[in-house]
């Protein structure tokens, strides 16, 4: 029987990205699309894009450290939990790849 991958105890008190942001972005009132705008404005980058927001919360693709900054600045979340969360994830992904060799 296969276990389900879990965080560390001390990630505990911070979900993965991939629930911290649509989370963190409905508490603000934005949808994908407003989100990958206002990290387009704030970081004067334009790359990002509502797919790739999607992606993000849909566990496809982790935020690197540079969108993490701006994450945690549009979505009103400290920093420090961003990347907790992205953390989280990565290891998570990593336990399931661990229990389901290819």
């Amino acid at each position: 029987m296969l276990k389900a991958a879990r965080p560390a105890p001390e990630h505990q008190d911070v979900p993965s990205i991939t629930a911290l942001i649509p989370q963190a972005r409905r508490e603000q009132g934005l949808t994908q699309r407003e989100l990958a705008d206002l990290l387009c404005e704030i970081s004067q980058n334009d790359s990002v894009t509502r797919e790739e927001v999607s992606r993000w919360e849909r566990g496809k693709r982790i935020p690197g450290p540079y969108w993490r900054a701006f994450l945690s600045a549009a979505l009103d979340v400290p920093h420090a939990a961003v990347d907790k969360a992205a953390t989280i994830a990565r290891e998570t992904r990593r336990g399931t790849k661990e229990d389901h060799p290819a």
